[in-house]
């Protein structure tokens, strides 16, 4: 079977997540530089392999002070972990477009099972000719579990943030077209 390859488009692509603050708020962010191939065999969604890497020091939460502090050891440690990694080697269908991507995440040096869930948006054919699919992709992530605690509880014991980090992004791919050979 043939091997398609697809490649972000990063202008329709985005990557947010969100933490709880002080128990009564989320706080939001993103990251402004990523990129993520697939692969699949032929058509087939579930043969699909995923990889996915982020720029964490483009990591961004609309306050300069809180985004200094996120790329410091307390958080990424950007210094020594500039990207996060996913990838992903199974897409499970569970419904008619709704799939689990199963993977491996790496933060921090730490690499850790995790389940996406997905959901297909479908696939068409652009103004220009090109073949083009999209996803909207979400999940939680225990920071802990990568060695993230700083917050977890204040001096007077307050939860400051949230151990659980939600995870969305809205993804699209146009498919790679053939290289000629003369």
């Amino acid at each position: 079977m043939k091997t398609i390859k697809w490649a972000l488009d990063p202008t329709h692509s985005e990557v947010h997540f969100k933490v709880r603050h002080l128990v009564v708020s989320n706080v939001s962010g993103s990251f402004k530089t990523f990129n993520a191939s697939v692969e699949t065999q032929g058509d087939d969604l579930t043969t699909a392999k995923v990889h996915f890497t982020a720029d964490v020091n483009s990591i961004t939460t609309n306050n300069d002070q809180r985004d200094g502090h996120l790329k410091t050891g307390d958080f990424f440690d950007t210094a020594n972990h500039p990207q996060l990694t996913f990838e992903g080697d199974k897409l499970e269908k569970t419904g008619d477009d709704a799939y689990k991507l199963h993977g491996t995440l790496t933060m921090r040096g730490v690499s850790k099972p995790l389940t996406l869930n997905v959901s297909h948006g479908g696939q068409i054919q652009d103004p220009w000719g090109n073949t083009r699919t999209g996803f909207e992709v979400t999940g939680k992530v225990n920071r802990k579990d990568f060695g993230v605690s700083f917050g977890m509880v204040s001096e007077t014991g307050a939860i400051m943030l949230g151990e659980d980090v939600n995870i969305s992004a809205n993804v699209e791919f146009v498919q790679e077209k053939e290289a000629v050979t003369a």
